[in-house]
């Protein structure tokens, strides 16, 4: 076992004794070298001192140091200290290979060393540079290219102020036989017209080229305007005039300028100002300014800060509920500031609610009536106002008596109620002992009903209802009418009496005396003095008995007439007048006792005297005297010559009108009814309706006797 090594350490020493043998100092290593550089290859032999020689792929480059054949190629350094590197200036491509140190004589080879020739990228070029043209808002791709035969394949990237921008996406083209690859790197962006003017950078880097080579792009942004709107001023009084101004950058530039309001064009108005007058709409509707470009367009728009006074937008609705029930109303007015709203009732300045709504709990019959919703003017004075609306309480009916005027005995009368009823009322119904009657008539009594001529507001429908009574009776006067209404809610009644009116004042009688007396008293002296004048005349004449007669006298036991006949039948026929006219009668009682007419007394005996106030037709005091043609049966005139030795004196006139002062047993009085049935006349004082006026009966007609 201990001979093996001892007999190694004899071998070494004995070797070590007879000398060295040659070996490699130092063996080349694998190179990379960029192209057009220089590249060595170092190469140490120790304890040799034969031929050296380079081989690229196998091949010999020559013993020789300067390697003729090999013009970029040489063989340099010390070769007594054994040393024999390669050099190889300017690298070019086709000296990428495999390269070996050997020595020949004494049999010995280097490792093999791969020379690598880096080529260095050529400075990119990017589609479309040096100034690429986009559209704002458009996406686009921007794409950078590398040409050549660089090795290793470059590295592209995209910058902007120093920043590596992301979003790229790699692309190689690879070489054909023949040809040269290519790669390219495209930047995806969507632009705005903030770009316009931007630089863009494109490295292309690689091991060859750690720094990179650039190519910069200029962008150029084409966009559609970029537009601004002001109003001067913002905040206006309606009335006021507000300037809007509209600016817009654009590329290319603008083309065109157009107004709105609401989204409806504003006619007329054409470039970068425009001029209005505030109204209450510009709040609502917006002002609008529209810019073009070849690219395309923009606008913007702006409402206005107009202060206005109250405008009504909505009305309350007129309400009609049931009493107890809620009520309520509502309104709606729009302003500038926001206007305060109140409500009221009609005619009371007493606040009840504010804001746009009033409820009224439980509401009765008291809370019928007009309310208003009210609304001061704005800051500008203008605006503001009031709007009205009805509410009708529904209750049952409320039955008032009206005034009724006193009505003759066996004269006709009427009498009145008023009804305020919501719901209208089914029926208006006036009862009395003997029976009841809502419509038409029946026997002496006749109803009739019809809307009043105003009403209270919120109690519903206002009616009238008159009671005719033809022919009033005794009992007309001291029984009760009832006047009664009824709805779906109730029932209500009032009751009424008849007046009863006096035949004739004493005022009257007393005038119609003391006129009757003076105009007896003129026919008296008037037909005296006739007498005594053709008294003179007569003496020679034959004494004669002279009767006189008038005209519509009898044998003076009655001056009723067919016509006052006809009167009193016809006391209930209806709405017809009847004017009565009596004649003035002078009846013959008895014998006249004769005077002889130098005296110039007559006593006068048996007048009869029947007086209208009614007027005839032609006017005047008395009628003109009879024509002596005139037709058969003119009454005749009695002769005073028999007692009075006279010719007949003259002729007594009828008279027609005036009042006698001595009133006969007999009085009769007409009436006026009238035509038609309708609305009672008005007289003052009478709330809330206005009583009925009967007419004014005619003045009565007296017999009397003298």
């Amino acid at each position: 076992r201990m001979l093996v090594p001892a007999l190694l350490i004899l071998l070494f020493c004995l070797r070590g004794h007879a000398g060295l043998s040659p070996h490699f100092l130092q063996q080349p290593d694998d190179l990379v070298a960029l192209l057009g550089e220089e590249a060595r290859l170092p190469c140490a032999l120790g304890e040799y001192w034969g031929l050296v020689q380079w081989t690229k792929d196998g091949l010999a480059l020559g013993g020789e140091r300067d390697l003729p054949g090999w013009s970029r190629y040489w063989i340099s350094g010390n070769a007594a200290s054994g040393q024999h590197d390669l050099y190889i200036k300017p690298v070019e491509l086709e000296d990428q290979a495999s390269y070996e140190c050997q020595a020949t004589q004494a049999g010995l080879r280097s490792r093999p060393a791969q020379l690598h020739v880096l080529v260095p990228p050529e400075a990119p070029q990017v589609l479309g540079g040096p100034c690429v043209s986009l559209v704002a808002g458009v996406p686009a791709n921007l794409t950078c290219r590398s040409h050549g035969d660089a090795r290793p394949t470059p590295e592209l990237l995209w910058f902007r102020d120093g920043i590596r921008l992301d979003g790229t996406t790699f692309h190689q083209t690879l070489p054909k036989e023949g040809t040269t690859g290519s790669v390219e790197s495209i930047l995806s962006l969507t632009p705005s017209s903030h770009d316009d003017g931007a630089t863009l950078v494109c490295r292309a880097r690689s091991q060859a080229l750690p720094s990179g080579k650039d190519t910069a792009i200029t962008l150029s942004l084409q966009y559609p305007p970029v537009v601004t709107l002001s109003a001067e001023p913002q905040t206006v009084l309606e009335g006021e005039t507000v300037t809007f101004l509209c600016q817009a950058t654009a590329q290319p530039p603008v083309t065109g300028y157009r107004w709105a309001k609401g989204g409806s064009p504003v006619l007329g108005a054409r470039g970068p100002m425009l001029e209005v007058v505030a109204d209450a709409s510009f709040l609502t509707e917006p002002v609008s300014c529209e810019v073009s470009n070849a690219v395309g367009s923009a606008n913007r728009s702006t409402a206005l800060d107009v202060q206005f006074g109250p405008v009504l937008q909505a009305r309350p609705e007129p309400l009609s509920v049931d009493v107890g029930e809620d009520a309520s109303f509502s309104c709606a007015w729009r302003g500038n500031p926001l206007p305060r709203v109140t409500w009221s009732r009609s005619g009371d300045a007493q606040v009840l609610a504010s804001g746009p709504t009033l409820r009224l709990p439980s509401v009765g019959p008291e809370d019928a009536g007009d309310y208003v919703c009210r609304a001061e003017p704005g800051l500008s004075g203008l605006g503001g106002g009031a709007a009205e609306a009805r509410l009708t309480v529904n209750a049952p009916p409320i039955v008032t008596a009206l005034h009724s005027a006193p009505a003759f005995l066996r004269g006709p009368a009427r009498l009145q109620c008023l009804v305020f009823a919501s719901p209208a009322p089914d029926a208006v119904v006036w009862s009395w002992d003997e029976g009841f009657l809502a419509a038409g008539s029946q026997g002496r009594f006749l109803v009739e009903t019809f809307p009043a001529p105003e009403g209270r507001g919120g109690q519903g429908t206002a009616l009238i209802s008159v009671l005719h009574i033809s022919g009033t009776q005794e009992s007309d006067f001291s029984r009760g009418f009832n006047c009664s209404a009824r709805n779906r809610l109730g029932e209500a009644g009032t009751q009424v009496s008849l007046g009863r009116r006096d035949l004739l004042p004493t005022v009257r009688i007393v005038a119609g005396v003391a006129a009757a007396a003076m105009t007896l008293l003129m026919v008296i002296i008037g037909v005296t003095l006739c007498c005594w004048h053709h008294g003179k005349v007569s003496a020679s004449f034959p004494k004669q008995k002279n009767l006189v007669r008038i005209p519509g006298s009898s044998d003076g036991s009655s001056s009723q007439g067919p016509e006052e006949e006809e009167t009193g039948s016809g006391e209930d026929r209806g709405p017809i007048v009847h004017k009565e006219h009596s004649d003035l009668v002078l009846d013959e009682e008895g014998a006249l006792e004769s005077k002889d007419p130098t005296n110039g007394y007559y006593k006068v005996r048996g007048v009869s005297v029947s007086l209208s106030l009614g007027e005839g037709t032609g006017g005047g005091l008395f009628l003109p005297p009879p024509s002596p043609l005139g037709p058969p049966g003119t009454p005749t005139f009695y002769d005073f010559n028999s007692h009075l030795g006279m010719v007949p004196p003259c002729r007594l006139y009828r008279a027609r009108a005036g009042y006698l002062t001595t009133p006969h047993p007999r009085a009769f009085t007409s009436y006026s009814k009238p035509t038609s049935v309708g609305p009672p006349d008005l007289a003052p004082r009478t709330p809330p309706f206005p009583y009925a006026a009967f007419p004014i009966p005619s003045h009565p007609r007296l017999q009397t006797h003298v």
